[in-house]
């Protein structure tokens, strides 16, 4: 099951960063190139495009993926990599010479 949420998470992940790729910027007219007003700040934004949706939807799926595969790491004590190297000992300190 859990292997289903990593290949479904991985998934969601590409198609994410496609998604927002294919995003044009806020300001992408000409008059925003050189320093011109845009009257998108203030002005009315438009309507949600179906990218946009697109983006949204994968962004909360992406969310969720990653909160099931963190609580599922949290519960399944697979303990560290760390646990079976050997500890360092200090370097032996050589004797005073004597006088």
């Amino acid at each position: 099951m859990i292997t289903l949420v990593e290949i479904l998470h991985v998934l969601i992940c590409l198609l994410l960063i496609g998604a927002v790729l294919l995003q044009g910027g806020e300001n992408v007219d000409i008059t925003a190139a050189f320093g011109g007003t845009s009257q998108a700040a203030f002005g009315p934004r438009g309507s949600v495009t179906l990218l946009a949706k697109i983006t949204w939807t994968l962004a909360g799926l992406f969310i969720i993926t990653s909160i099931t595969l963190a609580v599922h790491a949290s519960r399944t004590g697979g303990g560290s990599v760390l646990e079976n190297v050997p500890s360092k000992t200090a370097p032996a300190v050589p004797a005073p010479a004597k006088k």
